[in-house]
């Protein structure tokens, strides 16, 4: 089983612009895709650069949730200022999170991190349960051209 962690979080806001996901999560390389394309398009109209530059850190997340009965993917900041076209503002309860961290490739490593803790960690822990809502995976450049990351999702002890 992947190595992880549970640690209490403080609650946390996520300032995000985020799509609707069509394609089915059992079909991994269909969903990477759509993820990469909608990702694309944020950088190539502005909005990238328009998030990270209202950050207040360097660390950009990558957030699923189910809104309003359909699961949507957001590219997310924690803001120092509002950003007026943003998607959603995901608020993040204080809780404990199952936290699952690596390294890897910019690319990749939010999908690595995010398959880990719900292939692997959350269906074989037996003494906590995922409370449902947002769950997050934060990367941050470590230097040497591979990133650091941290998945998180919410839970409670049984």
């Amino acid at each position: 089983m992947a190595n992880y962690t549970v640690e209490h979080k403080k609650s946390f806001t996520l300032t995000a612009y985020g799509f609707s996901i069509q394609t089915n999560f059992q079909d991994v390389p269909a969903l990477q895709k759509e993820k990469a394309e909608f990702w694309g398009g944020l950088k190539a109209d502005g909005r990238f650069d328009k998030l990270k530059a209202a950050a207040k850190d360097d660390r950009e997340w990558s957030v699923n949730e189910v809104y309003q009965g359909r699961p949507w993917n957001y590219f997310a900041v924690e803001a120092s200022k509002s950003v007026a076209d943003a998607t959603r503002i995901i608020e993040f309860p204080e809780s404990e999170y199952i936290v699952v961290a690596g390294t890897g490739d910019k690319e990749t490593l939010f999908d690595q991190l995010t398959y880990r803790a719900f292939g692997e960690v959350l269906s074989q822990i037996t003494d906590y349960a995922y409370i449902g809502g947002p769950n997050a995976t934060y990367r941050k450049e470590i230097g040497d051209g591979t990133f650091y990351g941290e998945f998180w999702v919410p839970v409670v002890k049984k």
